[in-house]
């Protein structure tokens, strides 16, 4: 099996593995004691489940959410990117090396990436978009989508 396939192996989860995984998705920092009662199992096993969780990959980090708005990061943008293909895996470290973008998307369609990227305010966006993402070799075209509002899921 090459790493890829290995990567992509789903792991079977139970309806106790799913509640543990809500439950921490919801407050990460909740303690082991916290999710065992919530879940409705033995402290004991919850620890056990959530070791399992985390070394089979289906808990992959935890870590704390940040209000954009409260840190500075008023202005957010969704920037699309069609690439040249055989550049992705070069241009995929060099957004990873920009501060300013908070997820990165491989995905299908009419363009090749989707980033979302926050900055300070708009003359910080169209310098990260204009002076950095449209400079770089192999992206051919971006498209960006202000956010006006973001809304939590959770």
């Amino acid at each position: 099996m090459s790493e890829t396939e290995a990567e992509q192996t789903t792991v079977p989860l139970d309806s106790v593995d799913r509640d543990i995984i809500r439950e921490l998705t919801t407050d990460g920092r909740m303690s082991i004691t916290q999710v065992a009662e919530n879940v409705h199992i033995s402290r004991a096993h919850a620890y056990s489940r959530i070791a399992r969780l985390t070394g089979e990959g289906v808990l992959t980090k935890f870590t704390a959410l940040v209000d954009p708005i409260k840190a500075g990061l008023r202005s957010s943008a969704y920037v699309t990117l069609k690439v040249q293909q055989h550049s992705w895996r070069e241009l995929k470290e060099q957004l990873r090396a920009i501060p300013e973008i908070h997820h990165i998307a491989l995905v299908g369609g009419d363009f090749d990436v989707i980033l979302l990227v926050r900055a300070t305010d708009n003359i910080h966006l169209r310098r990260v978009i204009f002076d950095q993402l449209q400079s770089m070799d192999g992206i051919l075209d971006t498209q960006t989508f202000l956010v006006f509002e973001d809304v939590d899921t959770r």
